[in-house]
């Protein structure tokens, strides 16, 4: 089911009928366009067909998990920002999630303007700013421009929010972030997530990066960019 897509066209995928329609009510009154599946299987086939600006996936769904779309989309190649909707607190599910690649999560029940908010703030964040220049430190090159980012000369692949992390931390060489810092500056809800969230997303970005990891820790503050 789709309805027109104004302001780009979102999946999202949920079984829980009542959840699915008021998420799709909110983000059509967005200026969304919305694809609605209710299956794991239909809702990786959808996402493959029609390359959404942005995949809204429950994570306990029939068939595929969550979880597991997201997988095999970052295993093929497809950095489509993705949003988790769990229906457990639970640090457990979330890190997992955000190990696959996820950019975001919101914990059921939700305020569907959070959810809004979330996605919103994703997007501007994968738009980028066409105006900044391209930045490097050590043998880390980051183009905000492109929202590209090479290490030693070799591509590496960034979820969203992953190459916000980066960017942020490069933007400042040597300035020490506290994860507060980090989820007011890149999340923009410091209020809304554990730390938790910044320290694992800094491990996924150190170990696409490799040995030309330019993050460091400072323990019992947070982290800075150094070459």
């Amino acid at each position: 089911m789709t309805t027109a897509a104004p302001a780009g066209l979102v999946l999202v995928v949920e079984d829980e009928p009542a959840i699915a329609d008021l998420v799709r009510l909110y983000l059509t009154r967005d200026g969304f366009g919305v694809h609605l599946e209710r299956d794991g299987e239909a809702g990786l086939a959808a996402a493959r067909r029609l390359r959404p600006v942005a995949c809204v996936l429950d994570i306990a769904l029939p068939g595929l998990a969550g979880t597991e779309i997201c997988r095999r989309l970052r295993v093929a190649g497809d950095w489509t920002p993705v949003i988790f909707l769990t229906a457990r607190d639970d640090e457990v599910d979330r890190v997992v999630g955000l190990e696959l690649g996820a950019d975001d999560y919101v914990t059921k029940p939700f305020s569907p303007r959070e959810l809004l908010a979330r996605l919103r703030a994703v997007l501007r964040r994968t738009a980028g700013t066409p105006a900044e220049q391209p930045r490097t430190l050590g043998s880390v090159t980051l183009d905000p421009a492109r929202r590209t980012v090479t290490a030693g000369g070799t591509p590496v692949q960034l979820t969203s929010t992953e190459f916000d992390l980066l960017a942020h931390l490069m933007a400042r060489p040597g300035r020490v972030f506290t994860r507060e810092e980090l989820l007011a500056g890149v999340w923009g809800y410091a209020a809304h997530a554990g730390t938790r969230t910044v320290d694992v997303h800094v491990a996924q970005v150190r170990a696409k990066l490799g040995p030309d990891s330019v993050i460091r820790t400072h323990r019992g503050v947070g982290y800075a960019a150094d070459a």
